[in-house]
């Protein structure tokens, strides 16, 4: 078992290697978007499926509370979160609309519309992700393989480059992370750090 838990290790520093060499400058211009956004009043609207709408919502704790530093709280919203909307949605209109009904009722033009998919294809997140752009929103896909139809559609991809679903999920936590931290950063600069 230990030989198959290296060979996971390294195929996660693989993917992470890639994750440096092919994403770092759009992160960064995604960190820029957010930054903006936020400071000029705009919110973060994020969503996903599954694994995906836990790193939602993860992104959205980041940052509604706090990341590192002690600092005011910002405007963001998991729309994976409200289980009465999601299954009044589901029910009345179908799974595909669960984002986009949501996004329609609160997104505003210049918030920031996030959807994570692992596989790119996402009719939900895709449904959404299409009426932000329509509504004047910025876009931004946290995506895998090779983006799938999302992709194309969005302001800002994040494609990690890799099949396999849980080194995709590791891309995209991991990008999260340096998200919150440097969005925290440009935006409150050095504070006292609460870690």
């Amino acid at each position: 078992m230990t030989g198959e838990i290296k060979a996971q290790l390294q195929s996660h520093r693989e993917v992470m290697e890639l994750v440096e060499s092919r994403l770092a400058e759009r992160l960064e211009a995604a960190v820029e978007l957010v930054a903006t956004a936020l400071s000029e009043g705009n919110k973060l609207l994020v969503m996903g499926n599954g694994g995906s709408a836990g790193d939602a919502q993860h992104l959205a704790a980041e940052i509604v509370g706090r990341f590192k530093l002690e600092r005011r709280g910002l405007p963001a919203i998991a729309l994976t979160t409200d289980t009465s909307i999601l299954t009044a949605i589901g029910n009345d209109y179908g799974f595909e609309q669960v984002f986009r009904r949501q996004v329609e009722a609160l997104a505003a033009p210049g918030d920031v519309v996030v959807g994570i998919s692992t596989s790119g294809n996402s009719p939900n997140v895709l449904a959404a992700l299409s009426l932000a752009r329509e509504m004047g929103c910025r876009t931004v896909g946290f995506l895998g393989r090779d983006g799938g139809t999302i992709g194309p559609m969005v302001d800002l991809d994040l494609t990690v480059p890799s099949q396999d679903t849980p080194r995709i999920q590791e891309g995209h936590i991991t990008m999260i992370h340096i998200l919150c931290d440097l969005v925290e950063r440009r935006m409150f600069g050095d504070l006292a750090t609460n870690s």
